[in-house]
């Protein structure tokens, strides 16, 4: 969405989404960017409208009974077979008379790979990191990446991971990081007495480890309070972790917030958890914030986002005593977590939407005048 409304003003954009699951997207959408569903289904299969009780029988929905054998089968959005999403993607991809696609997923991109036609500039992104995929969906990858334009990914390390490869294909490989739109707030004051963690409510963020290590920052400090933001499985799990800890009042799960920015603007400390990550957005958000925040180097892109020491904190991947620590740290120096926030908010620049929609335009302006095409 960031990239797509910073592009709009001077480009014709337009955003495809293979599955539907509400009325309007959560994030704000320029209106000069096009919204197009293909299908009028959520990735379970069912009807978008449908109450979640209601069993609608579509006819093609019983072919999900089966694993899809195609190469974009191995990512787990489209694991099982349904031929009319299949249907809908290759006829938008065939409808498209010129431009740039970019696709944002590995099974997107292996449709483009496959199947998009060659009068397209076919850009991939990945929004993960190589290392974490499963070995037949990176064997699919490296089989099907070298007939794209250019593969995009978010850090250092994931580029030099698709080098190793993909080298020798003739595959143009870039390292463009996600990007963040113009801060709307002041920043953060880092008086409060509140910790924020944000994601999907799943194994991959680590909020299990969050909140056992919190459990040890709390008997230290149990005036401070964790907030954390998202939805997904895991609830009922970590409500029932939260409570056998005895953490009621001091850990909330807050669910979905659309102004997540305000939540941030009023916290001290940011914590991520994560198992593994791409680039993860809502840390660059809290640098931008001017909030410090303490993180597990997990991989990848923590390490890529934070100076250990000067603009947050590095802990060892699921290190749940070091993370309480790294807290306990931040809160108990005032003076260097005010030092770190406003040396992240001074850093975020590097990652402001301006900067990486040059970097955008400079690839497709590249690879589009390779193709003899207008540069426009």
């Amino acid at each position: 969405m960031n990239q797509a409304n910073s592009l709009c003003a001077d480009h014709d954009v337009e955003i495809a989404s293979v599955y539907r699951s509400a009325e309007v997207p959560i994030f704000a959408v320029d209106p000069r960017v096009r919204l197009v569903p293909l299908t009028n289904l959520r990735g379970d299969g069912r009807v978008w409208t449908d109450p979640p009780e209601r069993k609608r029988r579509r006819l093609p929905h019983k072919t999900r009974r089966f694993a899809n054998r195609l190469p974009h089968g191995n990512d787990f959005r489209y694991k099982r077979w349904d031929p009319l999403v299949d249907l809908a993607i290759l006829r938008y991809l065939w409808a498209a008379k010129d431009g740039v696609l970019v696709t944002t997923r590995p099974g997107l991109n292996l449709f483009s790979a496959w199947f998009a036609p060659r009068r397209l500039v076919r850009v991939a992104q990945d929004h993960m990191n190589f290392d974490h995929y499963k070995p037949a969906l990176r064997a699919a990858i490296l089989k099907a990446y070298p007939r794209l334009d250019a593969v995009a990914v978010l850090t250092e390390h994931d580029r030099e991971t698709y080098r190793a490869g993909l080298d020798g294909t003739g595959v143009r490989l870039e390292r463009i990081p996600n990007g963040i739109p113009p801060w709307p707030l002041p920043p953060a004051e880092l008086t409060s007495k509140v910790l924020v963690a944000a994601g999907r409510l799943v194994p991959q963020k680590g909020f299990d480890l969050l909140i056992d290590a919190f459990a040890r920052v709390h008997a230290k400090h149990p005036d401070w309070q964790l907030r954390i933001f998202g939805t997904g499985a895991k609830h009922k799990r970590l409500a029932a972790q939260i409570d056998e800890l005895g953490l009621e009042g001091g850990v909330e799960l807050r669910g979905l917030d659309k102004r997540l920015d305000e939540q941030l603007s009023q916290a001290s400390i940011y914590v991520l958890s994560s198992r593994f990550e791409g680039l993860p957005m809502v840390l660059l958000e809290a640098a931008a914030a001017g909030v410090p925040a303490v993180a597990f180097d997990c991989p990848t892109g923590p390490a890529e986002v934070i100076a250990d020491g000067k603009d947050g904190l590095l802990i060892p991947p699921e290190d749940v005593e070091a993370l309480a620590e790294g807290i306990c740290r931040l809160i108990e120096h005032p003076d260097d977590r005010r030092a770190m926030g406003a040396a992240a908010r001074e850093r975020s620049y590097r990652h402001s939407m301006l900067t990486v929609r040059q970097e955008w335009e400079r690839l497709f302006t590249e690879l589009s005048t390779s193709r003899g095409a207008s540069p426009s």
